[in-house]
């Protein structure tokens, strides 16, 4: 259709707001990120399919509608990057938002370069964008895959990070190609002015914010209801202002109110939090809606090999490449690295940012036209097409494989372990965490004492600060998903008080407590609770080394040269066999020592018959134990 009138308008948006709402339905529904119903409704609505909605559908205000609906989404995802929990992010965390970046943006923009033809400024544009992944569509994947929390927390700071800092790269390679800026010092001078101008800008605004969060009386009925108007009309002005002193210095503005006003102890913080995404929800319709009604499938086809180049590229070169030098000497295991690889689908920002370019470059490219400068023209419509038909073949490539076969990949891999809380960083605490991760394990310390936290984070363990005997405390550490709890302080009354926390509020498959007193164990087991004291458990340990010393040093081996798995018979081909029979078909390097039934263990005869259900303890060389794991218990 052409324009759209007034008339026509209140429906058009209307229908905008319930594809966004569904959308986001579907995606709570089918755990996957909404960008893909998003994505697919605008291709339906726009001038490819349908052609309800089309450049003109919004006439001259479609620019500053995606401008607004950017700044929203930058100042949502800036009010969410906590400065505290980057200082306490491990170094692969803090190597992926600088050195990774770097990798993705650079490689990124060769590839557009060389696969395309694309001008320099046009393809480093390109790259910059596509460095941002995005909570928006790494949080539904972290639901849907519950990796150790290493791996979801570096995802996670990577996405948030990435998302702030690639929109001000691109917002600065853009002015420039717009301005003709060529020379470093130039595109120096130009970073710095747009910067310099969305810093104070937004210190201004969060600084006025905070003031009248925190002292101006906002009506106490309707305080939270007031606050949340009040911050987003802060992100609105913010953009705004900025963008009026210097243009496209809004997007470094509202990123900066959002930084600051976010690590700021500011009042109605949850409200204000939920209420943005609320916001957030209904802008996006807008963007991608809008990103869909600038694609034309000829352009999109037209970047023919060189565009299927640049979405290998960046998802199965950049990617890993920046994953594997970012995570070099850290605790990440070799599946996690392939995960955090395969896994980093494009999203939110560069959609939006590029659609607002886009919008730009041909606004610019009719007026040039207009002037006769016609070659001009045809150069930044040239740029505008490469812009989005680059953008939304990576996003609608790495949403669709990455994000859908998330699972598939991650149980490929190996990286989906068993959640264990053990609270306690002590000494106790991080030996039995050390062992617990080097066989695979997802292991989350909570620990109160400051220092202590400190020592295990630096030891590269993931810990919880706060007291592990609060209920709050062990749900925010992930004890709803936990299937073994190990209380494992040096006090007996913690210990106790965990144990009982664990089994009446929550729901783990074993608790397990240290009893520092001896005398204090029939009190555990009356819960119970698997109790070790730690007295009697030094005595056996003594005992068998003088008793047994070749079954003590190989035990010290366990997690290391040797190891011993207990695991539940699930595989068919197993059930109904003999120990003799299923012997043969176990990695040489291992066997079948103890099977468990029904509450009896006992050592298996060779005629054994197996049961679904039995629980066996397998011994050997660790690797062989892993293998044999998986050939018992396939699921």
């Amino acid at each position: 259709m052409a324009a759209a009138g007034g008339a026509n308008l209140i429906p058009l948006v209307a229908a905008i707001i319930g594809i966004g709402v569904i959308s986001q339905v579907l995606s709570d529904r089918f755990r996957v990120p909404s960008v893909v119903f998003l994505i697919a409704s605008g291709i339906l609505l726009g001038p490819e399919v349908l052609g309800i909605i089309s450049p003109d559908s919004f006439g001259n205000a479609l620019q500053a509608i995606v401008g607004l609906s950017v700044a929203i989404i930058v100042f949502e995802g800036a009010f969410h990057l906590r400065i505290d929990k980057l200082r306490e992010a491990p170094a692969a965390t803090f190597r992926l938002v600088t050195v990774g970046a770097v990798i993705a943006f650079v490689g990124t923009g060769l590839v557009v370069h060389y696969a395309l033809g694309a001008p320099w400024a046009v393809s480093f544009l390109v790259g910059a964008l596509l460095v941002a992944t995005g909570p928006t569509v790494i949080a539904p994947i972290l639901e849907v895959v519950p990796v150790r929390d290493r791996v979801g927390t570096a995802l996670d700071t990577e996405g948030i990070v990435n998302d702030v800092t690639a929109a001000i790269v691109a917002v600065v390679i853009f002015e420039a190609i717009i301005e003709g800026v060529s020379s470093p010092n130039a595109l120096v001078t130009l970073f710095a002015e747009r910067l310099g101008v969305g810093v104070v800008v937004g210190a201004i605004v969060a600084g006025t914010l905070y003031y009248a969060l925190q002292y101006v009386d906002l009506s106490p009925g309707n305080a939270p209801q007031n606050a949340r108007l009040l911050v987003l009309a802060g992100a609105l002005v913010s953009y705004a202002a900025a963008d009026f002193v210097a243009t496209e210095a809004g997007i470094a503005a509202v990123a900066t109110a959002g930084i600051l006003l976010g690590n700021a102890d500011v009042p109605y913080e949850e409200e204000i939090s939920a209420f943005k995404g609320d916001i957030t929800l209904l802008v996006l319709s807008f963007v991608f809606i809008a990103l869909a009604a600038l694609l034309e499938f000829e352009s999109l086809l037209s970047l023919g090999l060189g565009g299927i180049a640049v979405v290998l590229a960046v998802a199965l070169v950049i990617r890993p490449l920046l994953v594997f030098v970012s995570t070099a000497g850290d605790r990440f295991t070799r599946g996690e690295k392939f995960f955090m690889s395969f896994v980093g689908p494009r999203g939110i920002i560069p959609a939006s940012v590029a659609t607002l370019f886009a919008i730009a470059f041909r606004e610019e490219a009719t007026r040039l036209a207009a002037e006769g400068m016609t070659q001009q023209a045809a150069v930044l419509n040239e740029s505008a097409s490469i812009l989005v038909g680059t953008v939304f073949l990576v996003i609608l490539t790495t949403v669709l494989f990455e994000a859908g076969l998330a699972r598939q990949i991650a149980e490929y891999l190996d990286v989906i372990p068993m959640r264990v809380l053990v609270i306690g960083g002590g000494k106790v605490g991080r030996a039995l965490a050390e062992r617990l991760a080097d066989r695979g394990e997802n292991v989350v310390l909570i620990e109160q004492d400051q220092e202590v936290v400190q020592t295990a984070r630096n030891q590269g363990f993931t810990v919880h600060h706060g007291d592990g005997a609060d209920t709050d405390v062990l749900r925010s550490a992930g004890a709803d998903n936990a299937k073994v709890v190990v209380a494992a302080t040096g006090d007996d009354d913690v210990n106790l008080l965990v144990s009982q926390l664990a089994n009446s509020k929550f729901d783990p498959e074993r608790v397990l407590a240290r009893a520092n007193n001896p005398d204090n164990v029939e009190a555990f087991e009356e819960l119970g609770v698997r109790t070790i004291a730690s007295t009697i458990a030094t005595a056996q340990a003594l005992d068998n080394y003088i008793e047994r010393p070749s079954m003590s040093n190989w035990m010290g081996e366990i997690g290391r040269s040797g190891d011993v798995q207990e695991v539940e018979v699930t595989a068919e081909k197993l059930v109904g066999r003999t120990i003799r029979e299923v012997g043969p078909e176990l990695p040489s390097g291992c066997l079948i020592a103890l099977v468990s039934r029904k509450g009896e263990t006992n050592v298996p005869e060779a005629d054994f018959t197996l049961q679904e259900g039995d629980r066996i303890t397998i011994i050997g060389k660790r690797e062989d134990v892993r293998t044999a794991e998986k050939f018992v218990h396939p699921e």
